[in-house]
């Protein structure tokens, strides 16, 4: 049995395909006696079997070697395009996180969208995005990597706009398609030079070429910004980090999905291409630099928002910034376990905060409190998650963040310096938020919020209960860090920022200080309280720039390329008119235009001999 589930691991992504083109049927309307809820439980069946399937092939798949799986597709030209699946442990095993994930998101949505006519076309989505997803874990062909984060792309502003009748949803879908498309570019363009250099796509192909390539350096470093500027994209790094912002406006069990796992398509990829990214040092330091400058930023603009959705954001974006630095210093085992440790607590913030957001009249955090009494669950689940997310012993991430540190302790104790740095934000951010939603007297617009019905609970206690027991399911993995060989110096900073943050932020939040609170110099607050000022130098440089370049494309096709197509057709209408009155029935009168059109176009072909010749004679 085990052996025949191995076989055909690569059902798994059909699965969730299959669910997606059920659901269709209730998306329109053309099924209408049932309602649209079927279209949800179809959904949650077969990523129910998906979950089933990929997690009794972990267990086959552990400590045993990769196997490849061959799919043939195109073969034309000496382009030879074949699928190739990569079964491995961890192929299989981010699966069963993406399937873990998917169908608790999916419980919740049950709840959360209750009473909503789309669930069709919802639901359908989801089973889309968890089919890419599943794909791209398995994918071993970065051709074929990149059609499915064209999907996923697709996907994200689908799901985005699937209230597309509010114009701020319209608003968020076409600028984060439009953000990633960017990034998306550019990657397409270091897939193909990658082929003119490698002459394969194969990742396996690819890492034995790295190994005695020989490239051109800056040939080798074009390649590989392009190469890491998609990942950009899709992991919200500086400055493509606005799509997740603007992504909120979609709704919560989608966020939970591509707040947790989606973020981390990027990062995958990277370490799937760490052995061409390192033929380049430039590639490797811009890796880095990003992932720093990504990481503070967004950690400190966090700090200042409001709404309750876009500290949670910033926090990802954050998060996946120490995904970089891990990627571009090649410590791609602390950057799996980092993203597996974000995955399941950023999931759980979004599920506490999503129940909020459902039933409360604004999002925004300043007009919130005293939500502990009403909402207890909800309550717990936040503070579970932002342990979770921290470098708190000994929930998941600290061991992340502990093994990541202790690889960059000997040659970049500066990075090590950010990690910390970033620790302590985040710590102050989160308890911030838990401050200004749970803490205090309930305001006017918390008073009548009581906690959620048992469809968003469910899922939400069940992840509450794994991020507590993820150190123990590292654990039976041989997957923890050896406390024994661990440099216990990083493990007492990462504590004590991790205290300090939070007691700052208890103190300031949670106590008697007048909110809301500011800082003594209004300029700086308001540089990290509107993104680092990021949207308005978009408007005043690309966005600008783009529109320009339009209006002058729009006057060249206008006056251009119209003008002449008119002139042309212009003359084309007198010409027939002049001929119309000049017929009088004599043969030697259309003899004697045929001859002089002939002769005009004889001189105008033969112009350039005979003005040579003239111009010789003459000088």
């Amino acid at each position: 049995m085990a052996q025949f589930l191995l076989e055909t691991v690569w059902l798994v992504p059909c699965y969730a395909l299959i669910g997606g083109l059920l659901a269709i049927p209730w998306s329109p309307g053309i099924i209408r006696r049932t309602g649209p809820r079927p279209a949800g439980y179809v959904n949650l069946i077969m990523t129910f079997l998906a979950l089933v399937h990929s997690a009794l092939v972990l267990q086959a798949t552990w400590n045993q070697p990769a196997q490849e799986v061959l799919i043939p597709w195109l073969s034309t030209a000496g382009l030879n395009l074949t699928i190739t699946l990569d079964i491995s442990s961890v192929s299989v095993g981010a699966m069963v996180v993406v399937t873990c994930l998917n169908f608790l998101a999916q419980i919740f949505a049950i709840g959360y969208m209750e009473m909503d006519w789309g669930w069709g076309r919802f639901y359908s989505l989801l089973g889309l995005f968890e089919a890419g997803l599943c794909a791209l874990a398995l994918c071993n062909n970065l051709f074929f990597t990149y059609v499915v984060l064209e999907v996923l792309t697709l996907g994200t502003y689908l799901l985005v706009g699937l209230w597309f009748s509010q114009p701020l949803v319209v608003t968020g879908a076409r600028d984060a398609f439009l953000t990633k498309r960017v990034g998306d570019l550019f990657l397409l363009m270091g897939v193909l030079g990658l082929w003119n250099l490698a002459g394969t796509w194969n990742y396996a192909d690819l890492a034995e070429w790295a190994a005695t390539a020989n490239v051109d350096p800056t040939v080798m470093t074009l390649v590989g910004l392009a190469l890491v500027a998609g990942p950009m994209g899709k992991c919200a790094q500086f400055p493509l980090h606005l799509w997740l912002d603007e992504a909120m406006e979609g709704p919560v069990p989608s966020t939970i999905l591509r707040n947790s796992v989606v973020v981390a398509t990027g990062a995958w990829v990277l370490i799937k291409l760490q052995p061409v990214l390192t033929l380049s040092p430039v590639v490797s330091a811009f890796i880095v630099a990003i992932g720093a400058v990504t990481a503070i930023g967004a950690s400190l603009i966090a700090i200042a928002q409001v709404d309750i959705k876009r500290c949670l954001s910033y926090s990802v974006s954050a998060y996946m910034g120490l995904v970089f630095i891990a990627v571009g210093t090649q410590q791609d085992e602390a950057a799996l376990l980092l993203v597996l440790t974000h995955a399941v607590s950023a999931a759980l913030l979004v599920m506490s905060t999503g129940g909020i957001v459902w039933n409360s009249i604004t999002q925004d955090v300043t007009q919130l409190g005293g939500l502990w009494s009403r909402r207890p669950i909800s309550g717990l689940a936040f503070i579970v998650g932002t342990l979770g997310l921290i470098g708190f012993p000994p929930l998941g991430s600290f061991w992340a963040l502990l093994k990541l540190a202790d690889g960059l302790w000997g040659n970049y104790p500066w990075l090590v310096g950010i990690i910390i740095a970033v620790n302590a934000l985040t710590a102050v951010s989160l308890t911030r938020e838990f401050g200004l939603i749970f803490g205090g007297k309930a305001k006017q617009m918390s008073e009548r919020s009581p906690e959620v019905h048992w469809p968003m609970v469910l899922p939400m206690m069940i992840l509450f209960g794994f991020v507590l027991h993820l150190p123990l399911v590292l654990q039976s993995f041989s997957l923890l860090p050896s406390w024994a060989t661990l440099n216990k110096d990083v493990a007492l900073l990462l504590i004590w920022s991790s205290i300090f943050g939070c007691s700052i932020s208890a103190v300031i939040y949670l106590g008697n200080i007048p909110k809301p609170v500011r800082l003594p110099w209004k300029p700086l607050q308001d540089l990290f309280a509107y993104d680092f000022y990021t949207p308005k130098l978009y408007r005043m440089t690309i966005i600008f720039s783009v529109a320009q370049l339009s209006k002058f494309a729009d006057m060249v096709d206008r006056f251009v390329v119209d003008g002449i197509v008119n002139f042309v057709g212009l003359f084309s209408l007198l010409g027939g008119e002049g001929l119309k009155y000049s017929t009088n029935g004599q043969t030697q009168f259309y003899a004697l235009t045929v001859l002089l059109g002939v002769g005009v176009l004889g001189a105008w072909v033969t112009w350039p001999y005979w003005g040579v010749q003239f111009l010789s004679l003459i000088f």
